[in-house]
């Protein structure tokens, strides 16, 4: 199934966008189906001419945001790795889920993966495992479908009406397939029983032999921020451990919750 930001939007030609605004287009090109681009490549799906283009990319290749590759074209440059070493050392999420996935992977033996909600994407911001014979392919730093899978339907569960009916304009038959519904009315629903629960489970979606279990993060707000999950083994997975993964999971992401609403607050 193609994720939903897997091919960037040609822009329309607009001359107002900003300056800021258009090298942030040139960025948002490095998706990881298309880690490479020339500048003609650039040029095509940008809509932008040759110097306005090479104006962008000098003053990006001097912030280190991308590289230039002899032959090959452009790439992300060495200054995001600093962003990324920043944002695992600052970004108050990361910092108190961390040690809550640390003790749920430690109890029960999985994959334990924080996720934030950003745009129109989920994106794993950090991962625990303890347990090697599974392995999740979701690692930091990669998105997820908005629509697959435990981890990014526990979000969308809680997502606002106005957004919950864009996803399901893009995406339609991809809830259709998913057995969520067949129309905006039986999707609503679906998602309608998730936030009842507390949570949501899924078997194989996204890794086959394992089950996905995530709950919802909120800031102080109570806006969806992202989501805390298990990916388990299925093999042995009976009521026992269900129940287990699930009080465990939901008490985690309600001191995570709590967490970031008492930052919110200094």
């Amino acid at each position: 199934m193609q994720k939903e930001h897997s091919q960037p939007e040609k822009p329309t030609g607009d001359t107002r966008r900003t300056s800021p605004e258009k090298m942030i287009e040139i960025l948002d090109l490095f998706e990881e189906e298309h880690l490479r681009w020339t500048p003609e490549q650039m040029m095509e799906r940008l809509q932008c001419p040759r110097s306005t283009l090479y104006r962008y990319l000098r003053v990006l290749t001097d912030a280190g945001l991308v590289t230039s590759l002899p032959d090959i074209g452009y790439t992300i440059g060495p200054r995001i790795a600093e962003l990324d070493y920043v944002m695992r050392t600052s970004d108050p999420l990361i910092a108190s889920g961390r040690p809550l996935l640390q003790a749920l992977v430690k109890e029960i033996a999985g994959i334990g993966l924080l996720c934030r909600y950003y745009k129109d994407r989920v994106l794993c911001v950090h991962q625990e495992a303890g347990a090697s014979e599974i392995h999740s392919s979701y690692e930091r730093g990669r998105a997820m479908p908005i629509t697959v899978g435990a981890t990014s339907r526990v979000i969308l569960a809680h997502l606002k009406l106005s957004q919950l009916r864009l996803h399901y304009e893009r995406h339609s038959e991809e809830f259709r397939q998913l057995g969520m519904g067949r129309n905006s009315e039986e999707v609503q629903e679906h998602l309608r029983e998730i936030r009842k629960q507390g949570y949501c489970l899924s078997r194989g979606e996204v890794t086959p032999g394992v089950i996905g279990i995530a709950a919802p993060v909120f800031d102080s707000e109570n806006t969806i921020i992202g989501s805390l999950s298990l990916v388990i083994p299925e093999t042995g997975f009976n009521e026992r451990r269900r129940r287990q993964a699930i009080d465990r999971l939901t008490f985690s992401a309600r001191v995570l919750t709590n967490s970031m609403r008492r930052h919110d607050e200094t």
